[in-house]
């Protein structure tokens, strides 16, 4: 069965787990075997923007040690055969399509969407 993650919703959680949540099981999912990919899409596009640092986040005495590192661990992803898809028009909307590498990463216009969801059994929108 091949399923397509999307993911809308950008640095759920990445403060309290140091990891999108979604990011996260899809790594596990694969290390597992399971037929995955994911489309990035929203202010998830944000996640093929390296060098972020959120290594200097406090909340009164509390200190972020491990700060998400969601670009790297989206490039992990590629690493297991994860194909990933980005949403065009969200990357240009946030200014991010000629700053971000996008290395890999398989760029679909909104309207060609439909299409892209006939290739899989199910899709998981988080």
């Amino acid at each position: 069965m091949k399923v397509l993650q999307i993911i809308p919703t950008a640095y759920r959680a990445t403060i309290e787990e140091q990891d999108d949540t979604v990011v996260w099981i899809t790594h596990a999912m694969a290390g597992a075997g399971a037929g995955l990919a994911v489309l990035l899409c929203g202010n998830a596009v944000n996640y093929l923007a390296e060098g972020q640092d959120a290594s200097g986040v406090c909340i009164g005495a509390w200190r972020q040690t491990q700060p998400p590192r969601v670009a790297s661990d989206v490039t992990g992803l590629m690493a297991k055969g994860v194909t990933i898809y980005c949403v065009a028009e969200d990357l240009e909307e946030r200014g991010l399509r000629e700053r971000v590498p996008l290395r890999g990463v398989r760029i679909v216009p909104r309207g060609q969407l439909a299409a892209l969801f006939e290739e899989f059994d199910q899709a998981w929108r988080w």
